[in-house]
């Protein structure tokens, strides 16, 4: 019997199925949509729509003039992201410093998207079916947030790679 038994395994141990997550959603929030098995789409979108929330939740409060609030609330969002921020803190007073990508999705997570969903109570993504991955017959998704329809999606690195072997 499966009761109380939430979320996938993906076929990965625990420790690699969380890095895959944060980094799925890293890329999913700073690109608004991306291509990925359906499985992983499944899993990745309560993942991202928490996210979102706290991220909204983060504005609000600190428009409320909550600081604190508004300070916790962007750390529990940051939970949910490749943890890219390395050397950051010591650049932090260099206006030249770049941002890793756990640390940009953030910023946007924060600001144009918490904007953009501060009315909207939940639903903040979408999934398409795709089709069969030529190469293995994997289930493909596109998975992508509501409003950036007109974005070109970003394909994970599986998809990317194409053939691995040379052979035929």
């Amino acid at each position: 019997m499966r009761h109380l038994v939430a979320h996938r395994k993906l076929g990965r141990t625990s420790s690699h199925r969380k890095a895959l997550l944060k980094n799925l959603c890293t890329s999913f929030v700073l690109h608004e949509r991306i291509i990925t098995t359906l499985p992983k789409a499944k899993e990745l979108r309560p993942f991202a729509e928490k996210a979102i929330t706290l991220g909204r939740r983060a504005r609000a409060a600190r428009e409320e003039g909550r600081n604190e609030a508004a300070l916790h609330a962007a750390r529990r969002a940051a939970a949910f992201f490749f943890s890219g921020n390395t050397g950051v803190a010591s650049k932090q007073h260099d206006s030249g410093a770049e941002r890793t990508a756990g640390v940009a999705a953030l910023q946007k997570l924060t600001g144009e998207l918490a904007e953009r969903f501060a009315d909207r109570p939940g639903g903040y993504t979408r999934i398409f079916k795709l089709g069969p991955r030529k190469g293995d017959g994997a289930e493909m998704a596109l998975i992508e947030l509501v409003g950036s329809e007109d974005k070109e999606p970003v394909k994970d690195k599986a998809e990317k790679s194409g053939k691995k072997s040379g052979k035929k």
